[in-house]
């Protein structure tokens, strides 16, 4: 079995600063890309950042210069720092983990999201 399990979301004031962290867990092989995404009520669940299993990153326009990902390979754990946050980035964060399951086949394995709310 595989958990992917967020933490870190809150209430946080424009300009703020959160950080998220991911972790997976359970009966891994190997993990390759991690990702994170976020979707508001009323709206498609959208990518904000993804790292490869060798740190290259991807992020949204949105976000660029303003969030940064970052993992540890050894814990098959994500990181998502946010800084300068708008009230527009208040969403439900979700983490996704691209593995292999010990015995099995590689796929998506996605967490149950963490709020994040900006607003004064």
């Amino acid at each position: 079995q595989v958990q992917v399990v967020e933490s870190g979301g809150g209430l946080v004031q424009p300009g703020g600063s959160l950080r998220l962290s991911c972790a997976a867990s359970g009966s891994i092989f190997s993990v390759y890309a991690m990702g994170w995404y976020r979707q508001a009520p009323g709206s498609k669940r959208e990518l904000v950042a993804v790292i490869s299993s060798g740190g290259r990153t991807n992020y949204a326009d949105s976000v660029k210069g303003r969030f940064t990902i970052s993992r540890d390979n050894a814990k098959n754990t994500t990181y998502l720092q946010m800084n300068s946050l708008k009230p527009e980035d208040t969403s439900v964060y979700f983490c996704k983990a691209d593995l292999t399951v010990l015995g099995y086949r590689r796929g998506d394995y996605w967490g149950h999201g963490t709020q994040v709310t900006v607003s004064s």
